[in-house]
């Protein structure tokens, strides 16, 4: 979808339909007293017979006709629920579900004001609708027959007033980019495992990096093998495809930089310790936190981000064969820590060891890995929240304050030294499984002991939040693309200059 910026007044801008917001049990005013009092009270009539009353996710139709000359021929107010409950998730909601009910009905293109909503400014109004429509009517078709008479909504146009317009384009081409980062991701989660493979994976990163300009280097497995990647080699050992250890880099900015490391097991059968055939079909998505990293660090040099990244997807499938690892094995990592295999489902840690202690290559000022990593983070926080664990307050806090405003939440848990106990070996250093209980932060030790030292690092485990089952305003069912705005958000704001 097309999104357009320009000066014009919503209710005398010629659009299939505009859209607009109401708060819950608030007094009309603005647009919407003008658009009540030109439609013969018809919107104040639905809220005093409760038909509308502005709830969250509610929504009023109404045909307009001729009454604004030269003006919309719909006009489809959505709630926003109660003014004090508001904020920028609520406008991304909104944004979501009005660009797919518009859909539902045939509608081309549509209009919507950058006015401020809340205490949003008029960038962050224009942000909002930008991203949340993008996101909304995003669909994965891939592998479907063309439907010629699939409804599409080709534009959204945002007006603006002549002195606010500047800002409503910035926020509009940022919320933009953002999504279309984000739906990246969900189009590479969302491939057939068959069709994503390491290699596949690969190439799409080298695409990525070839249309803003990134540095990309894949190493193969014999290349792996001359660091010591023992670990991330072993995971790989069962299946035919070969791995990839994908290399991204992006130099906006000065100093060393932020190194950003995502998990790619593009299918994970559990290996030798197999998982239920139940629901396996959707391990195509533990991939996840690698399509994060490779959309990421594309939105990061298409938005010019003033800030030095490193991206690193250890890709690689984790299937049973007769090659495959076996409970009881031993690997060893790249900085020379041996572990005993106890389930070859725990293999995402396995990989992921390799790559954080790749990371100290480049010096990082930070680390941040992302991961498909514990279903026992799905048990304690379900699909709500992301699990973060790690060693350094003020990342965790920066990352906490950007969930908040991207609206993929993260809830900190505990990494006092007791659970590492449970990861130490008997004839190991360690062993990639400490029982089940705290299995999310055990495994998070586990993680911190492939940290370069003294680095500043945190983990986001979203085993929860990277599918959605159901659908939501502006995600649809399937992959969710979780991360990339958390990243990106908490990296605008590093790269935002000091006030």
């Amino acid at each position: 979808m097309d999104i357009k910026v320009k000066t014009g007044e919503l209710l005398n801008e010629k659009s299939d339909a505009a859209i607009l917001v109401s708060f819950e049990d608030e007094k009309l005013s603005g647009q919407l007293a003008q658009a009540d009092k030109a439609l013969g009270g018809l919107i104040s009539r639905a809220i005093e017979t409760r038909e509308f009353a502005g709830k969250a996710g509610e929504t009023l139709l109404l045909h307009a006709g001729k009454l604004f000359k030269g003006g919309p021929e719909r006009l489809l107010v959505v709630g926003l629920g109660k003014a004090a409950k508001f904020k920028i998730d609520t406008l991304l909601r909104a944004a979501g579900t009005a660009s797919t009910a518009l859909r539902g009905i045939g509608v081309k293109e549509a209009t919507v004001s950058a006015s401020p909503v809340g205490a949003l400014t008029v960038g962050q109004t224009a942000r909002a609708w930008a991203e949340g429509a993008t996101l909304a009517l995003y669909s994965f078709d891939s592998f479907k027959t063309p439907d010629p008479k699939k409804k599409e909504m080709k534009r959204l146009t945002i007006l603006a007033d002549k002195p606010t317009e500047p800002k409503a384009k910035e926020g509009a081409a940022t919320g933009k980019t953002i999504a279309d980062a984000v739906c990246f991701a969900r189009d590479m989660i969302n491939t057939a495992a068959n069709e994503m493979t390491p290699t596949v994976m690969a190439e799409r990163a080298k695409s990525a990096a070839k249309d803003v300009g990134l540095k990309i280097n894949v190493l193969d497995a014999a290349d792996c093998r001359k660091l010591g990647m023992g670990a991330f080699i072993g995971v790989s050992l069962g299946s035919v495809q070969p791995p990839k250890f994908i290399t991204l880099e992006y130099k906006g900015g000065k100093g060393k930089p932020t190194v950003l490391v995502g998990k790619a097991i593009t299918f994970d059968s559990g290996g030798i310790s197999i998982k239920p055939s139940d629901g396996m079909e959707k391990m195509k998505y533990d991939m996840a936190g690698g399509a994060a990293v490779i959309a990421t660090l594309r939105a990061a040099a298409a938005l010019k981000l003033k800030v030095n990244l490193v991206g690193l997807v250890p890709a690689s499938e984790n299937l049973p064969s007769g090659a495959a690892l076996k409970p009881g094995d031993v690997v060893k990592a790249m900085n020379g820590k041996t572990i005993e295999i106890i389930s070859t489902d725990a293999e995402g840690r396995l990989v992921l060891s390799d790559a954080l202690c790749y990371a100290a290559k480049y010096k990082p000022t930070e680390i941040i890995d992302i991961a498909t990593l514990t279903g026992a983070c799905v048990i304690a926080l379900g699909d709500l929240a992301i699990g973060m664990m790690g060693n350094d307050r003020t990342l965790m806090e920066g990352l906490s304050k950007a969930g908040d405003a991207s609206a993929e939440r993260v809830w900190e848990l505990p990494m006092w030294d007791e659970y590492l106990e449970r990861m130490k070996g008997d004839t190991t250093d360690l062993k990639n499984v400490g029982g089940r209980q705290a299995a999310t932060v055990t495994a998070g030790k586990f993680l911190e002991e492939f940290v370069p030292k003294d680095t500043p690092w945190a983990h986001l485990d979203i085993a929860g939040t990277a599918w959605e089952e159901k659908g939501m305003p502006y995600i649809p069912k399937g992959a969710r693309g979780t991360g990339v705005r958390l990243i990106l958000e908490y990296l605008m704001g590093a790269a935002a200059p000091a006030e």
